[in-house]
């Protein structure tokens, strides 16, 4: 059976892009309103940084470049919530975060988050944490 004229047709979603320190300064805004095709973090991810250069200020392409020196060992059993790593082409530099309404996509489902009209996505570089 044939696929429906909508079925076919790719998901529109529009988000509200906050950018902080080296990616607002690239950017040239703190804010834009982004429109992509599809509905993850992924599609969101591909479209907007084959618009805009700012891939490499918040993207590591090595295990190196997702970790730095110096970062205190920590007991995963006494950090709150949930710790997992995006996979290797996933993982953010050491001091950049991208964030689905104020929540790290780590702790969401990563790239595969799903994404609706008017949802927040703030990339940002640096990113410190303290506990």
């Amino acid at each position: 059976m044939a696929q429906s004229q909508s079925a076919r047709q790719t998901a529109e979603t529009t988000v509200d892009v906050r950018a902080t320190g080296h990616v607002r300064d690239a950017l040239g805004t703190p804010r834009l309103s982004y429109t992509f095709e599809g509905d993850t973090l992924r599609e969101f991810v591909e479209a907007f940084f084959a618009e805009y250069d700012v891939r490499d200020l918040v993207i590591a392409e090595t295990a190196e470049e997702s970790a730095t020196r110096g970062w205190a060992p920590i007991d995963a059993d006494d950090v709150p919530g949930s710790l997992r790593k995006n996979p290797d082409g996933e993982q953010t530099r050491a001091y950049a975060r991208i964030l689905v309404n104020g929540r790290f996509n780590e702790t969401l489902d990563g790239f595969d988050t799903k994404l609706l009209d008017g949802d927040r996505v703030a990339l940002v570089n640096p990113f410190m944490f303290c506990l």
